[in-house]
């Protein structure tokens, strides 16, 4: 049994949370093993994230303190685990999925982005969007392709032009 002031230092904390979020996740974690669940938590720490456990009537309160009517956690089974992350949706997404890949008793179940609930499958999806890093590389490998062969084709003709200098000159030292 929790304390009525614990309850209140929990209510705070994922109030403080809903409100301060770039995207939330929530997941059934039913079955996982402790150890799993702390190497998960030290993973979002890495990347400015963080995973909270509470009870799903103080869940239903913070929601309701942030404005965000349009999910109860009565559609949700299991036990009860949130991703919050301050900095990237995207990161998020990827990070827990991958973790649900490999740890068979960790569900993702629904998410909050922007305010908006999205199903698993919008959570999913974005999992598997390519990170900013790599959509970086991309473009600037499309910037650069095309130079590339610019270069090259004037290289090519610059190479033809010397050698037909070349020729000529050999040419004209013949006739001498």
């Amino acid at each position: 049994m929790i304390s009525k002031q614990k309850k209140q230092q929990i209510l705070k904390d994922l109030t403080d949370n809903f409100s301060k979020q770039k995207a939330v996740i929530f997941t059934d974690f039913t079955g996982l093993k402790t150890s799993h669940l702390e190497k998960l938590r030290r993973e979002l720490r890495k990347e400015n994230m963080r995973y909270l456990v509470a009870k799903k009537t103080l869940i239903d309160l913070a929601l309701k303190k942030c404005d965000i009517n349009d999910l109860k956690t009565e559609e949700l089974s299991g036990q009860i685990g949130i991703v919050f992350s301050y900095n990237d949706e995207i990161l998020s997404a990827k990070t827990i999925y991958k973790f649900c890949k490999e740890n068979e008793n960790m569900k993702i179940l629904k998410g909050i982005i922007d305010k908006k609930v999205v199903e698993k499958e919008e959570i999913e999806k974005l999992a598997k969007l390519p990170s900013k890093q790599e959509l970086l590389a991309q473009l600037v490998n499309g910037f650069s392709s095309p130079l590339y062969g610019l270069v090259y084709s004037l290289q090519g003709n610059l190479q033809r032009l010397i050698l037909v200098l070349s020729n000529i000159n050999q040419g004209m030292a013949n006739h001498e």
